[in-house]
């Protein structure tokens, strides 16, 4: 089970504690609830002189979710764990459908109007919006982070583990294409681009064999944009046969298996993107940063028979790993919501104005987004109901629940669990 995160009356951070010392605390009036996520209490005392043992913070970036894990060198202990899930994708349409509108709106004025992106120079450095999310938001969880837990180093896997070209930099070519780590880099890249399940019947969980879509016997190549992954089963029914041949009685797959196979990676390619400027944030904490390798996290992994996570992965980054102990470790599941948006105005399908927005987010102490609790005593809507609220200017609510939407809740039955930091949670 994760501990809870601890620190005193002056705010240093303590030696994470086990939940039901927590509760003690909190039963005897000792300690109070600082923070929901991560679940942090404070101590109702100083205690300056207290013995600290010192954590690191592990990252396993990815595009879509990033793995984080605080772990105790010493030993071993996983302390605690989350799942970051990011809205870099989500970004990126929005950006590109609010230039879509803003082309196509251009274009229909009777009198021409250049484009004017062209006047614009980006600084040194600059990445688009959709990436430099994914940068803000594990910068945002490390700083948290510090200020919370006692951390004394960041490791973060930065790189794939490129044994042959260590071995001799002056690979490259057929020679380095054909050595010992073609195979072990190509199957970890089609793992990824085909979700770790076969091609042609989506079984998962069995072991899987590069296949070549179009046969090399009939003049395919090695590129990776003709292999993908197939179970023996279908891959000695596949044999040698031309894939329309395979699957001329099931079309709409054969239409599938060859988009995804020209389809690049852009999961990849926003990982690499982000990663140096990742490292060069980290580095500006002033803490000790240790880099590692994908393919030395899946060393770390596999040796200590772990599962694959995105929160496992993180705790498995670098040389530095010890011997981790993951034992009822529950991680926190957090997504990038954002704050809203800035918009003053909405627009129809066309790109011109169709409903203007609220001004204003807060009415009555409230935001949208905010995490409360209703206690309704009366009326039809009698009940307690947990959850995000969005608020309307006249008072009545409406609070997203797990088993639904409840509308029409007064805010005099809403009191605050947690205010709105961009992030939602499951709790």
């Amino acid at each position: 089970m994760s501990k809870v995160l601890v620190i005193d009356t002056d705010k240093r951070p303590l030696d994470p504690i086990h939940p039901a010392q927590a509760r003690q605390l909190l039963r005897n009036g000792k300690a109070a609830i600082f923070r929901r996520f991560p679940f942090t209490v404070i101590l109702k005392e100083s205690r300056p002189s207290a013995p600290v043992n010192p954590l690191r913070v592990k990252i396993d970036p990815g595009a879509k979710t990033t793995g984080l894990a605080l772990v105790n060198d010493a030993t071993g202990e996983v302390v605690w764990a989350a799942e970051l899930q990011h809205r870099g994708f989500a970004i990126r349409e929005s950006l590109t459908s609010r230039r879509q509108l803003r082309r196509s709106r251009r274009n229909r004025k009777t009198r021409y109007r250049a484009a004017r992106f062209d006047n614009r120079t980006k600084a040194n450095g600059w990445l688009p919006p959709s990436l430099m999310s994914r940068v803000h938001n594990i910068e945002t969880w490390v700083k948290r982070l510090c200020k919370l837990a006692p951390i004394a180093a960041i490791s973060q896997e930065l790189v794939k583990f490129d044994t042959q070209l260590m071995q001799n930099p002056q690979f490259s070519g057929n020679e380095y294409q054909q050595g010992t780590l073609a195979g072990y880099e190509t199957r970890e890249y089609l793992l990824e681009k085909w979700n770790r399940q076969c091609a042609y019947c989506n079984i998962k969980d069995v072991p899987l064999q590069i296949e070549h879509i179009h046969p090399r016997s009939l003049g395919g190549s090695n590129r990776i944009s003709n292999l993908c992954l197939a179970c023996e089963k279908c891959n000695l029914k596949k044999g040698n046969k031309p894939i329309e041949q395979f699957l001329k009685s099931k079309p709409e797959l054969l239409k599938k298996i060859l988009a995804q196979a020209k389809k690049p990676m852009a999961d990849t390619a926003a990982v690499n993107a982000t990663r140096f400027k990742l490292l060069e944030i980290l580095k500006a904490t002033g803490l000790q940063v240790e880099v590692g390798s994908g393919g030395l996290t899946k060393f770390n992994r596999t040796q200590q028979s772990l599962d694959k996570t995105h929160w496992i992965d993180a705790a498995c980054v670098g040389k530095s790993t010890p011997t981790l102990v993951v034992k009822h470790v529950k991680p926190l599941p957090i997504k990038a919501t954002g704050h809203g948006t800035r918009q003053s105005c909405r627009t129809d399908k066309y790109g011109f104005p169709n409903r203007h927005c609220a001004r204003t987010k807060f009415h009555f102490g409230f935001q949208t987004g905010d995490i409360v609790k209703a206690t309704v005593g009366k009326g039809k809507k009698i009940g307690v109901y947990v959850g995000r609220i969005a608020t309307r200017a006249t008072g009545s609510f409406n609070i997203s629940t797990k088993d639904g939407l409840v509308q029409g809740i007064s805010y005099k039955y809403c009191t605050t669990i947690y205010k709105k930091d961009g992030y939602s949670y499951v709790f």
